[in-house]
């Protein structure tokens, strides 16, 4: 975006907070506002809290019913102004400003009288002191609880802090503000806190400064896109977690208010976007997955802050099965390559992609015939139709993914010379191709279908048009598969493109993967689409992709296929839709292809 756009007026009371919450670059700290009252609620998964706090994303705020008080100690009610970098919170006693000094610490500027806070916390115990007070966590769980302290530099007139019920905490703070004072709230796993005050002044600018030095670093794109790119901007920055524990690398999160710690594919969706302003950020959505990559070449499904997940339960019979992502990471990174084209990140990732691809065929083909299989659900596309029958599939839009990671490693093995390799991985590309339609495709119906005992799945989704990606389709088959993507009836929808047919028994409009539209699918069709040579309709569908996300205040998960509207389990925030609108509105802007 060009310095003369006014990004933060295009920001300005975007979005509500008490759907999108006030956060920072690298936070966990969440600060939610719903009828004049503030809560802190923590992007943390941490499965040992669930018995105690339940599951993370029910999980109570840390701290709730903040309200700002008048004087006399008197709740005072709010109207909020948001911006990117501060949220002003206007009462009859003036004005209170909430900004992040960094990750861990928000501190709320008071006007000048006498006002002050009361609020719930979760916590053990705690004590007063002359500027506030402090919370420890269990000493026994130091992994898991948090510290938590307020410190105030306006003159105290009151300071309580009551135990309540189990772990809460009630605290009661007035004081008499010059206009000069605040207070800092600080809520860390670590056994130091911060409580030195700032002048309110040099803290807002430098979170502005900081906002700005990101708007700075993107490329400008159409004005008819500015206002949804400017916020899709905001999410991927907002989004980002800080390293910490088993999340070795900074990561945009899915969704802080949803998906908390990284998931394989959405990384590298997400380093679509990072990649035009960031190279290191973009690489690291890479590098994360080899830091944790397997002795057998498998990449984990997740990383969160307690570890790698490689097994999960089948939800069918509770039987732990390895859950991992559709290999993009060879797609990503030649993405990545074409902005900075430094073959020296391919050579470090050449050795860990050939492994991945390795432990593809080897772990995943229990017939041997060529053909891999989905062992769990889980592995992109969680309650798709295709798996209502049981596990494991066998699926065209696996061995298509496989299709594109063997291409992708044999333009990497020429780029780090590699020739040998580079032919190899392309004869294993087309004797894949020729299998995925020696198996799955149906002459009569025109399409692939997915098998189960290699008897057909009869669900059409979106997955049985994929082998259209690869760009290897003989033509008169190419052209069927098309004929169905672009039927009004099946996948052209007026938002399009469905995960299953709107035709099909098994077609829900709101239901994740059994209808809505995900638009990092549809940046595969169109690639796919102008790999096979339909710039038109790649073009069209680039545009349609962008006007659905351009429907909404925020940015979601998916979007209902007739009527454009986010059903209502789709995640706000969301990243990978974020990372997809900013590289097509980028593509859209210079007319490029993906």
């Amino acid at each position: 975006m060009d310095s003369t756009f006014p990004y933060f007026s295009a920001l300005h009371n975007r979005t509500a907070m008490n759907t999108v919450p006030f956060t920072e670059r690298g936070s966990r700290i969440l600060l939610f506002e719903e009828n004049a009252r503030f809560s802190i609620k923590l992007a943390e998964r941490w499965v040992a809290w669930e018995q105690e706090y339940g599951h993370y994303r029910r999980r109570g705020a840390f701290t709730r019913d903040l309200e700002l008080l008048d004087g006399a100690g008197h709740p005072l009610t709010v109207q909020l102004e948001r911006e990117p970098h501060v949220i002003h919170a206007h009462t009859r006693s003036g004005t209170f400003h909430w900004v992040f000094v960094d990750e861990e610490t928000l501190y709320l500027h008071l006007p000048a009288t006498a006002c002050g806070v009361r609020f719930h916390l979760m916590a053990a115990g705690g004590h007063m002191d002359r500027r506030g007070g402090e919370f420890k966590g269990d000493p026994t769980h130091r992994d898991t609880h948090r510290n938590f302290a307020y410190t105030t530099n306006a003159r105290l007139l009151e300071n309580q802090i009551h135990a309540q019920e189990g772990k809460l905490q009630h605290v009661l703070l007035r004081v008499d503000a010059n206009g000069e004072n605040g207070i800092l709230f600080n809520l860390t796993p670590r056994l130091r806190f911060h409580r030195a005050m700032q002048p309110f002044q040099e803290i807002v600018n430098a979170s502005a400064q900081r906002w700005r030095e990101w708007f700075d670093a993107v490329p400008p794109v159409a004005d008819e896109h500015r206002a949804t790119y400017a916020y899709a901007w905001y999410c991927l920055r907002a989004g980002l977690l800080s390293p910490r524990f088993f999340l070795t690398r900074e990561t945009m999160t899915p969704s802080k208010t949803h998906y908390v710690g990284a998931w394989q594919w959405d990384a590298f969706f997400h380093a679509l976007a990072y990649r035009h302003m960031d190279k290191k950020l973009a690489l690291d959505h890479l590098r994360l997955w080899t830091d944790h990559q397997r002795a057998d070449g498998m990449l984990p499904d997740a990383i969160h802050d307690e570890g790698a997940v490689f097994q999960f339960a089948l939800p069918q019979t509770g039987v732990m099965q390895e859950v991992t992502k559709p290999p993009l990471i060879a797609w990503a990174a030649l993405k990545i390559f074409k902005h900075f084209p430094d073959a020296d990140f391919l050579q470090e990732l050449y050795e860990p992609l050939t492994r991945w691809n390795a432990w593809w065929f080897e772990k995943n083909d229990d017939d041997h015939d060529g053909i891999v299989q989905y062992n769990h659900p889980y592995m992109g596309a969680d309650d798709s139709p295709l798996w209502d029958e049981g596990m494991p599939i066998e699926s065209p839009d696996i061995n298509t993914y496989l299709v594109m990671q063997l291409d992708s490693l044999a333009r990497i093995a020429e780029l780090v010379g590699e020739t040998n390799d580079a032919a190899m991985w392309r004869a294993h590309a087309e004797e894949l191709t020729q299998k995925i339609i020696d198996h799955f495709w149906d002459e009569e119906a025109g399409l692939f279908w997915a098998t189960k005992d290699h008897q057909r799945i009869p669900c059409v989704t979106l997955f049985n048009l994929y082998p259209l990606l690869t760009g290897r389709l003989p033509k008169r088959i190419e052209e069927r598969v098309i004929a169905h993507l672009t039927s009004p009836q099946e996948f052209w929808t007026p938002y399009p493109l469905p995960t299953v047919s709107v035709s099909d028994p098994k077609f829900d409009a709101d239901q994740m993967w059994r209808g809505p539209t995900w638009v990092n699918v549809n940046y595969l069709f169109i690639e796919g689409l102008q790999k096979c040579g339909y710039p038109e309709l790649a073009r069209e569908l680039l545009e349609r992709t962008l006007a659905v996300v351009e429907l909404h205040a925020d940015i979601y998960e998916y979007y209902n296929p007739l009527t454009g509207t986010h059903p209502p389990k789709a995640a706000g925030m969301f990243g990978w839709t974020s990372a997809v609108y900013v590289d097509l509105a980028i593509r859209a802007a210079r007319n490029e292809t993906i």
